[in-house]
Order: C-alpha cells, then structure tokens, then sequence
C-alpha cells in the first residue's frame, strides 16, 4: 500500500487500460454464457428443457451465493505484497478458463452422463469465476477514492466489457453455424469449441495484464477487521445499496435473457442467424456513442438523475416492439439500438455508482468491507442472471420449442416462432419498467445527497488521521 498523500492522488492511463483489461478478461467467457450456452445445450446435447431449466436454476443459485461467501472470506486475508486484490486475479485466470472450455465440451456420455458433466462444470466455473470476479469489482474502491476517478474507472470498465463481449456476439453468429441436409442453418459444435479455447486463453492474457497495470492506493480503515454480522445488520438499512441490487437484478435480467432468446428469434422467427451480429452492434454501438459525452452528463446533472431519465428510452423502446410485433429484422434493430442508447447509461456509470454505495456502507458498518459488500451485490446480480439463464429455457418450454434429437436440431414452426418473438420483447419491457421505478423514486443518492456524504466521509476520515 502507499502513503496518504500517494492516496488522493489523481489514476494513471496505466490504471484506467489495467481496469479495463480486468472486465474484458471477464467478459471473454461470461458472454459465452448467454445466447450459446443455452443453444449449444439445446441443439447440440440435445439436454431436455425441463432438466436444463431446473439445473441452470441450481447452478445459478449456487454460483449466487458462492460470491458473498468467496468476498468474506478475501477481506479476511491480510494484504500480500502487491495489496488485497489484484493477486486473486492471476491466482483463479487459469482455472475460470478452463473450466469454461470443458462447459462447452460435449462428451457424448448419453442424456444422463451429459446432464451429470454439465452440472460439473458449471460448478466449476461458478466457484473459479467467483474467484476473479469478486476481487475485480472491488479493485476500484482501493485503486482511488476520489469520484471523478471512479467515474472514469466505470466508463473504462465499459470500455473493456464492450471489447471482451463484441466478439462472442458478433464474430460467433458467422462463424459457428452451418447448413444441415435440409439447407437450414444449424449450430456446429466443434466450430463453437474452437472459438471458447480462443476467448479462454484470451481471458487468461487479459486478466494478466489487469494485474500487471493497477496499482492498489486505499489502504484498509485501520483497526477495522471486517465482521460478516455486522455488514449485514448495515446492507440491511442501506437504502441506496438493496435499491441498486434490485436495479441490477433488473438489469441483468434484461441483457441476458434478451441475448439469448434473440439468437433464437434471429434463427426460428426472422430465419436469419446472420443477422444476429447486427443484433451485437445495435445494442453496442450506443455504449461507444455515449462514453464520449457521458462525464459531461453525468457531471452537469449527476448519475441518479442521468440514468433514470434514460431508462425511460429503455422502456418505451421494448413496449413498442412488443406491441408492433414487427416481422422486419431491421426495424427490429432499430429499437434494440434505441434501447441500447437508454441502458448504455446505467451500465457506463454502474460501477461508479456501486462504488458510491459501497463508501455509503463504509459510513454506515465503520469497516473496510469492501469485498464483501460487492460480494453481496454480485449475488443480487447473479440472481437476475439466474432468472435469464432459467428463464430462458422456461420460455422456449412454455412455447413448444423442440430441442435437438441425437444431435439433429429441428426447424420450429411458425407459431412457436411468434411466441418466441412475443417472450422475447414483452417481459423485457416490464422489468425495465421496475428498474426505472427503482432508479428515479428508490435509490436516493443524487447529486445532492452524493455531496453531503463526501463531506461525511472527509470528516470521518480527518477524525481518524487526528486519532492516529
């Protein structure tokens, strides 16, 4: 750790690129989550639906409440050589990669033999990705604490999460499907293995170099030995913390769900899987339009009051969708970009924002919990993770969708092609509607409020440096 003076120093480009690397990292195998691995288990493992929503819910839950007991337990290690939690990072690199590659490896151990290697690996990856993911999301609360540094931690966050995502959306959907005997387009497994080992080892590099390039300058509150009661007893009266995880539950729900249950609807209802990487430019050409003017935004009027306003966009856009029932892929497209231009500002300052509920905590318990209240809010977050990744398969059940037969994938009908469509636009808009309501009349942290806390949080910290 460095000195107090080193601590209100302003980041480094050096830190900004290594926090960017550290969610690419993450990025090049959770997206692999989304619209493949629910299709890869459908048409290639040929996993009946009603098993893989039931372990895609057990999995989920246990990655879920793996995170705030794997952050507990980080805040309870000393602090090594090179700080709390850049270590980790390198330490669990390699094991996240590969347990991602043996997810998508179909070893072809019949229905049984299938279901029992899938729950394995998941499990595997849960506890690994639990491993990288905790310690980098609470990175930014120790590299600086100054807000203006978070912010533009968050936006660089984005920047590395668009860079570690676009590929598996828009690289994928050309290169891993082929055309069966009867002309339609179809998934081709080892073309889909191949481009995991690729993205695995490129996680491994990025994460690397995340370690390499921050430094850690916030040294823990002294004296303040963290107590997994006492964090709760305060997340339980932290109003803008459970506020943000239900957003974020919210959120998650949304970006997951809609990736997976669009690469069905570009497939089954539009015919064109092709088109699904303009489905990844859509939704992620507004994050790069909007990293150019979102500090401006953000600091004329505050991060409460910027992403709310957005979410309005958001929810209109997906309302309008559900009720055009359009059969044109490119006006489809429109209005996936028009969302994308609302949700881009919650997810480019989302970080800043957790950082600012974390310092709220702090006030609250007296205690550096840092890792364990971003342990917390991650587990709000793979509970909506949870709801997409089950609730996916949950749809295309509920709609009659067949899954693949000993490796044979169905060509759908057209009324389970419309409902598809149906699932995939309507639910989406109703939980945008919630996070919305949760941002503008919940959450309370607005400008205002954020400026009253720092001056508390000054205080409390020129107390302590009398005290010492």
């Amino acid at each position: 750790m460095e000195t107090e003076k080193t601590q209100t120093s302003m980041i480094t480009i050096k830190d900004k690129i290594g926090y960017a690397f550290g969610d690419m990292g993450l990025q090049f195998t959770f997206i692999l989550l989304g619209p493949f691995l629910t299709m890869f288990f459908t048409d290639a493992m040929g996993l009946p639906l009603t098993a893989l929503t039931t372990m895609m819910l057990v999995t989920r839950l246990f990655s879920a409440f793996s995170d705030p007991i794997g952050a507990s337990l980080m805040d309870r290690v000393k602090p090594g050589r090179t700080g709390r939690f850049r270590r980790w990072l390198v330490i669990f690199a390699v094991p996240t990669a590969a347990s991602i590659v043996m997810m998508f490896t179909n070893p072809n151990l019949g229905a049984r033999g299938n279901l029992i290697w899938v729950y394995i690996a998941s499990f595997l990856y849960a506890m690994f990705f639990t491993g990288v993911n905790i310690p980098f999301g609470s990175l930014a609360s120790v590299i600086t604490p100054l807000e203006n540094d978070r912010s533009a931690l968050s936006v660089f966050r984005s920047i590395g999460s668009s860079v570690g995502s676009m590929p598996g959306i828009m690289l994928l959907p050309m290169f891993i499907f082929t055309q069966n005997s009867e002309g339609a387009e179809v998934l081709d497994e080892r073309k889909l293995l191949t481009a995991v080992i690729v993205f695995a080892v490129c996680s491994v590099f990025a994460l690397s170099g995340s370690f390499a390039l921050t430094t850690e300058r916030v040294a823990p509150i002294a004296g303040a030995r963290p107590n997994v009661g006492k964090t709760l007893l305060a997340l339980l009266k932290n109003r803008p913390y459970l506020a943000l995880c239900l957003a974020s539950v919210m959120h998650m729900t949304v970006v997951n769900y809609t990736q997976t249950m669009s690469g069905y609807v570009f497939k089954d209802y539009f015919l064109d899987p092709g088109k699904f990487t303009f489905y990844a430019i859509a939704n992620y050409a507004p994050m790069a339009i909007l990293m150019i003017f979102i500090g401006k935004l953000v600091g004329r009027f505050g991060k409460k009051e910027v992403c709310s306003a957005a979410l309005v966009l958001s929810v209109v856009s997906y309302a309008l969708l559900f009720l055009l029932k359009t059969t044109n892929p490119y006006v489809y497209l429109v209005f996936v970009f028009l969302n994308g231009l609302g949700l881009s500002c919650f997810t480019l300052q989302l970080w800043a924002i957790v950082t600012d509920v974390i310092d709220y905590q702090g006030l609250l318990s007296g205690q550096s919990d840092e890792g364990t209240t971003f342990g917390f809010f991650f587990f709000a977050r793979k509970l909506g993770f949870m709801a997409a990744d089950a609730g996916a398969p949950w749809a295309l059940g509920r709609i009659g969708y067949k899954e693949a037969v000993d490796g044979v994938a169905f060509v759908q009908t057209q009324e389970v092609a419309k409902k598809m469509y149906d699932f995939t636009t309507g639910l989406p808009a109703a939980a945008l509607l919630l996070m919305f309501l949760l941002m503008a009349f919940v959450y309370p942290l607005s400008r205002k409020k954020l400026d009253e806390m720092h001056e508390q949080m000054g205080e409390r910290n020129a107390e302590k440096a009398v005290e010492g």
